[in-house]
């Protein structure tokens, strides 16, 4: 059986740890490197429904997109939900695996798997790292061979991300040919859509000051929420990861789901 640091270099291989950004906290966050791994689960995000599912599971590794921890704890208690999970997951002896950003900008992680899920074409990094010899970056850039109005770019987005509805920025009848795409809470990449004369940028969720501030720069946002602008790409790392390691059991979490719903 393939051991923890197995699952930790083929991550790295796809989602290079160079990457993250400075205040992200990735890599392997939980466990013992050594250990042997039987049963996998991915997910976005580690909650008490997730956890559960993976201790019910027997789970030896998980990986979540987003880091837990993510931020530096002093204590580990139960007082608090990340300590209390992160207690019940050392208690069950599962590891953590978190690429978080590294994944984001990654050649096929998920902004690359977003544009290209929306049709984009000539794609390529909306922030590119200098000299970067992959010429990677963060975010995406790329553009429809002909303009379609915002409506119909809504309408390829929710078929891709399966979602019934979400927020918009912009007139339905708008013309969009370029587009930017960043996944998550990603409202800082307006000025450099700006720049770059984007039509469109595409991001989970934002401030309403972002919204006015896209509205007077003249670039329309299409805000599907967070969970749905990430959560097909922890679905596509258990099929990768299922694929690279057959002596293993691996799946995307089946209990998590978005904690916003349309009433």
């Amino acid at each position: 059986m393939p051991t923890v640091v197995d699952f930790c270099n083929f991550l790295e291989q796809l989602a290079p740890p160079r990457l993250a950004e400075d205040w992200d906290n990735t890599g392997l966050l939980v466990g013992d490197s050594q250990r042997r791994v039987q049963k996998v689960m991915t997910c976005l995000t580690i909650t008490p429904a997730s956890a559960e599912e993976a201790v019910a599971e027997n789970a030896d590794l998980i990986v979540a997109h987003h880091p837990l921890p993510f931020r530096s704890l002093k204590r580990l208690t139960t007082s608090d939900t990340p300590s209390r999970l992160l207690l019940q997951l050392i208690e069950a002896k599962i590891a953590v695996y978190s690429p978080h950003t590294s994944f984001d900008s990654a050649a096929r992680g998920i902004n690359q798997l977003l544009a290209e899920g929306m049709g984009l074409q000539n794609i390529r990094p909306l922030a590119p790292i200098p000299d970067d010899a992959d010429q990677l970056g963060a975010g995406r850039l790329g553009q429809w061979p002909a303009p379609i109005s915002l409506d119909a770019a809504a309408a390829l987005l929710k078929k891709f991300v399966r979602v019934a509805g979400l927020h918009a920025v912009g007139q339905t009848s708008d013309s969009i040919q370029r587009v930017a795409v960043a996944c998550g809470s990603a409202g800082t990449f307006l000025p450099a859509a700006a720049d770059q004369q984007c039509d469109l940028l595409v991001t989970g969720e934002t401030t309403f000051h972002t919204c006015l501030e896209a509205e007077a720069l003249g670039v329309a946002l299409l805000l599907p929420g967070h969970f749905a602008s990430e959560r097909f790409g922890v679905e596509t790392l258990a099929a990768a990861l299922d694929a690279e390691f057959p002596p293993a059991a691996v799946w995307a979490s089946r209990r998590e789901q978005d904690p916003l719903r349309w009433v």
